[in-house]
């Protein structure tokens, strides 16, 4: 079954950086959509930042002009560049594709990863 594997989370003072990555496997035969999430105690999770197959991107307000989404295609891989931390940027983000498997090659499946904490010290 495919999966996701985010890594790159971390404790940064505000103003710093940190570049989370996901990797899909399992089995895969294409993935769609790629994407970050993110969701901070107490409050529902959120769209970070969102990328096409064709390579399209959509960001949150709250995020455009730092940070970056990235994808590579040939490594089912997603990277999201985070510039110029926030104390709000503090949560848990989750890695989100759709994604085509050998298990279930007729249509793209919505998979989750575990998430990664990322903490923003003021």
């Amino acid at each position: 079954q495919a999966q996701l594997v985010e890594s790159g989370g971390g404790l940064v003072q505000a103003g710093g950086s940190l570049r989370l990555s996901c990797a899909a496997s399992g089995s895969i035969i294409s993935t769609n959509a790629m994407g970050w999430y993110r969701q901070a105690p107490g409050k529902q999770r959120e769209l970070v930042a969102r990328v096409t197959n064709r390579g399209s991107t959509t960001y949150a307000d709250s995020v455009k002009g730092r940070f970056t989404i990235s994808r590579d295609k040939a490594k089912n891989m997603v990277y999201l560049q985070m510039n110029s931390l926030k104390p709000e940027d503090t949560a848990v983000y989750y890695c989100n594709a759709d994604i085509k498997s050998v298990r279930d090659p007729y249509r793209f499946l919505e998979r989750w990863g575990q998430g990664t904490q990322v903490t923003v010290s003021s």
